[in-house]
């Protein structure tokens, strides 16, 4: 399988199809052009050239062999509802592109994420189904986003080799390569405290969520108040942030910082304050993953970035390592995220309303 035929079959130019394989922040003018390119790829099962020599001499020698992985997409569906894991699977995409590996299949399942959903469902036979679906196909596995404890046991020991890219640990489960949760959150609140912020709330998930523990230690170790009221528990998707900020403004008495436990979340909020450009203050919002529409915001939004190019090269990294036999006990890489100031917070003292709008 060639990059031609791609090409071809996506009725795109070879030098789109190159662009989408090898570099995750190519932006393709088409929308939904980069899916359909990767799921020709996969359904013709690309190899890369170099691979694709290999196979036809028969070149199977240890340091050539060819892996075929997969990929679980966990806290998002095939409608994409949180760019931050779309982006962090393009790395993912194009990582294993550039290591000459085949990228066998993509799954988004949010089920895995859901613990209530994990309890009912049957995971033995959901597990089984995505294992035979590609039949030979299935050296390793990277799981993108937060996982069920009992799902990735099982996942576990069904697959030979598992990674997990998160924000929340695995504690010890598989090798992952994580930007704590807690420290995001942590690192978010405080500079909300900075600028002198007492009322601080929360918006996104709360149920085994880091980024809510994070949240809450840090006003506990500055000794303010955890007031319910600010605490809006969503499934962390745009139209659900605009709804949340909704709430906390018909609310008595709203915060005067809010912490959005991700970057989508923050873009319904300031959409829902657009709207309400009359009001007399000014709420300070700060989120976390810096998505490529984060700095397209008006005022452009403070979060704390996330490394996803070396969250998807380290995760490739280590799939790789223990598929070839380089390392068998659990390997936990951290890596941190860092604060990018720009628009969205402001003093606390500031009252005057600014242009919010997307």
């Amino acid at each position: 399988m060639s990059i031609k035929k791609i090409a071809e079959k996506a009725g795109v130019s070879i030098s789109t199809v190159s662009r989408i394989l090898n570099r995750p922040d190519y932006k393709c003018s088409v929308p939904g052009l980069r899916e359909k390119v990767w799921s020709i790829a996969m359904e013709m099962n690309y190899v890369p050239n170099e691979a694709a020599r290999n196979l036809k001499k028969g070149t199977q020698a240890k340091e050539s062999k060819i892996w075929y992985i997969n990929v679980l997409m966990t806290r998002t569906d095939e409608s994409r509802t949180d760019p931050f894991f779309t982006e962090l699977l393009r790395v993912v995409e194009s990582e294993i592109h550039e290591h000459n590996c085949i990228l066998s299949k993509v799954w988004y399942m949010p089920l895995f994420s859901d613990d209530r959903k994990c309890r009912r469902e049957n995971l033995d036979q959901i597990i089984q189904r995505m294992y035979t679906e590609t039949e030979e196909n299935k050296d390793g596995l990277i799981i993108i986003g937060r996982c069920n404890p009992l799902a990735l046991k099982k996942l576990n020991q069904k697959y030979r080799s598992v990674v997990s890219v998160n924000r929340n640990s695995t504690n010890y489960e598989v090798d992952e390569v994580l930007c704590d949760g807690k420290k995001i959150a942590q690192m978010a609140v405080e500079h909300l405290i900075s600028l002198g912020h007492r009322n601080i709330g929360y918006v996104g998930g709360c149920r085994n969520e880091d980024r809510y523990v994070g949240y809450l230690d840090t006003l506990k170790k500055n000794n303010l108040d955890v007031i319910p009221e600010y605490v809006v528990e969503t499934d962390q998707t745009e139209r659900e942030g605009y709804e949340a900020m909704e709430k906390l403004l018909k609310s008595e008495d709203c915060p005067t910082g809010i912490y959005c436990a991700n970057d989508i979340t923050a873009v319904g909020i300031l959409k829902y304050l657009r709207k309400c450009r009359n009001l007399y203050f000014t709420p300070s919002i700060i989120a976390s993953d810096d998505i490529e529409e984060a700095q397209f915001t008006k005022p452009m939004l403070t979060t704390v970035g996330l490394p996803k190019e070396e969250m998807g090269r380290f995760a490739l990294y280590l799939l790789l390592d223990r598929m070839k036999g380089g390392h068998s006990g659990v390997v936990r890489m951290e890596l941190s995220g860092k604060l990018l100031v720009r628009n969205s917070c402001s003093h606390v003292s500031e009252s005057f309303w600014s242009d919010y709008c997307i």
